[in-house]
């Protein structure tokens, strides 16, 4: 479902003239003795590509200490900014899954985390995250799930998490429109609401063929599915099938939205920022800056630049890139 890796709408591309060796000296010395420097710290990690920031990881480790570039941003920052520099020196899936993780451990899950992660990863990307989580906790992420989660919600986010959508890039026309009935029959058609037809049809076909679907749904039924899921669901289910209606839209909205949500109110929810601002700084950035311009009339950065202080705003604000 997420949109594919090719560097050209990322706000964060791979260095040309890049040595991690380098780096890795340049980093060290940014961390060593009374004081850290946090301006190099920024501009290094923010200007490297994932790829590029492991390699990084690598040399730094080598180095006569044998510290690693973790530990050490551990000891020298600290809060929201550690956690952000953090998530930024970790691979993609290894992050993904302890994001996973985090919204399963204490007391309830952290449901809308789990949407989030869920509605806008691939199958690739799932089985990725899975083997990640395996390899860090020796335990199956779907059990883990199943322990936490009931219900048609459960088995809704189980089907997204085995990776079962289908990957077909071809429409069949005939299909969403069947599809579009199925689910105006399961829903606006009737007394109650047959949740598990919006499930199988919403967590198990193509992108492409579920846009077509929409489509065929509203000349049917005369609303958006969006519009019928909030009419006819509530909880956990309807978030989820909503996030995954605006994913088959359009990610980086939804995602831009996800964004809106982390900043509103009464605190700022740096989790939120964090996660979507680094899993998506080398695939959608430059479009999540656009949709959230388009949908609140200012910019992501000048959002970032009102909710957010210090080392930690100036960090997001770096992997945000341009005031556009």
């Amino acid at each position: 479902m997420a949109t594919l890796w090719t560097g050209e709408r990322g706000s964060i591309k791979p260095k040309a003239d890049f040595n991690a060796k380098d780096d890795a000296v340049a980093l060290r010395m940014a961390m060593k003795g009374l004081g850290t420097n946090e301006k190099t710290l920024i501009d290094i990690l923010t200007q490297r590509s994932n790829v590029q920031r492991q390699l990084i990881c690598k040399a730094y480790q080598e180095d006569a200490t044998g510290k690693t570039l973790v530990e050490d941003l551990e000891g020298d920052t600290h809060s929201h900014f550690e956690d952000l520099l953090v998530a930024l020196v970790t691979p993609p899936a290894i992050y993904d899954s302890q994001e996973f993780h985090k919204a399963l451990k204490g007391v309830g899950t952290n449901d809308s985390a789990l949407i989030e992660i869920f509605a806008t990863r691939s199958n690739k990307q799932m089985k990725e995250i899975s083997d990640a989580y395996l390899k860090q906790t020796e335990k199956k992420l779907t059990l883990d799930l199943k322990n936490e989660i009931s219900g048609e919600f459960a088995k809704a986010i189980l089907i997204l998490a085995e990776g079962k959508r289908d990957e077909n890039t071809h429409v069949d026309a005939a299909k969403a429109k069947e599809d579009a009935k199925t689910l105006y029959t399961a829903g606006e058609k009737k007394w109650g609401t047959d949740e598990s037809k919006f499930i199988d049809i919403l967590c198990q076909r193509s992108i492409p063929q579920l846009r077509q679907t929409l489509v065929e749904y509203k000349t049917i039924s005369g609303k958006s599915l969006q519009e019928s899921i909030e009419g006819e669901m509530s909880g956990e289910l309807e978030e989820l099938l909503v996030a995954i209606v605006k994913c088959v839209k359009n990610v980086p909205a939804y995602l831009a939205e996800r964004l809106h949500q982390g900043m509103k109110g009464g605190g700022t929810d740096e989790c939120i920022l964090n996660r979507i601002m680094v899993s998506r700084s080398e695939i959608d950035m430059l479009d999540i800056r656009a949709e959230f311009k388009k949908l609140y009339s200012y910019s992501l950065h000048s959002a970032i630049e009102s909710d957010t202080s210090d080392f930690y705003g100036d960090c997001l604000k770096k992997i945000c890139g341009g005031d556009d």
